[in-house]
Parts: C-alpha cells; sequence; structure tokens
C-alpha cells in the first residue's frame, strides 16, 4: 500500500473509486447500476470531465462525490439518494464502516497517523 502511495504522489494519478455494482438498497432490494451509467462515469473520468464537476462530501468514509455527470442520473451518484429510506442507508454505511476499521486494526501498527485518520467516521 505505501508503493502505491508513492507512486500516485510521485506522478500525480488521479483516483477515482466508481460503484459499479448495486444501488437503492441492500442486495435483493435495490438494483444494478447500468452497464451505460458506469461506462460514462469511467469515461468522464478518463477523459477528465468528471474533474471539472462540483463534489459534496459523503460523511461515513468521507468520499467526495461529483455532483454531476452527463448522461448519469445525479441521484446515482450518491448512493444515499438512491435509498427509499435515508436512515437505512445510513445504517448500513456505519456497519460497513465498522467492518472496515475492525479489519484495519491488523495494519494500525504499521500506518501512519495521517492514513489511519483517512478511515471511516463511525
Amino acid at each position: 500500500a505505501q508503493l502505491l502511495r508513492e507512486k500516485i504522489l510521485k506522478h500525480n494519478v488521479k483516483c477515482w473509486l466508481v460503484n459499479t455494482g448495486w444501488v437503492g438498497g441492500p442486495y435483493g432490494v435495490g438494483s444494478r447500476i447500468k452497464l451505460k451509467y458506469t461506462r460514462q462515469m469511467i469515461n468522464a473520468a478518463l477523459s477528465g470531465a468528471l474533474e471539472k464537476s462540483s463534489f459534496v462530501e459523503e460523511n461515513v468514509f468521507g468520499l467526495k462525490i461529483p455532483k454531476e455527470c452527463q448522461d448519469v442520473p445525479d441521484e446515482i451518484l450518491n448512493p444515499v439518494q438512491t435509498w427509499k429510506k435515508k436512515s437505512d442507508y445510513m445504517e448500513k454505511a456505519k456497519e460497513l464502516a465498522g467492518k472496515f476499521r475492525e479489519n484495519f486494526q491488523q495494519f494500525a501498527d504499521d500506518c501512519e497517523s495521517e492514513i489511519l485518520e483517512a478511515g471511516p467516521k463511525i
């Protein structure tokens, strides 16, 4: 992970996390993101168009989410907007964040404080 971080910083690489899976609820309740939306998000990231968007910060994982991407419904970009009950989304997000934090404890002794502080907020 440290080597990846060094390469990203050295070469000023833009990194994007793209949800290519499930939206609108937990598995079995929501639906898969349409492939045409995934393709459009990837194309926008690669072309640099996504960088020109304005962003909102997600409050559990600290991710910066674009507010718009051409030909992609705005609500698809922000997962909480796809759930009928926002409180259900927040409950699942916090549950997942807890699992991330718990699993990451095995690496904590070898990490800089900056890395530890960047983890999910629960």
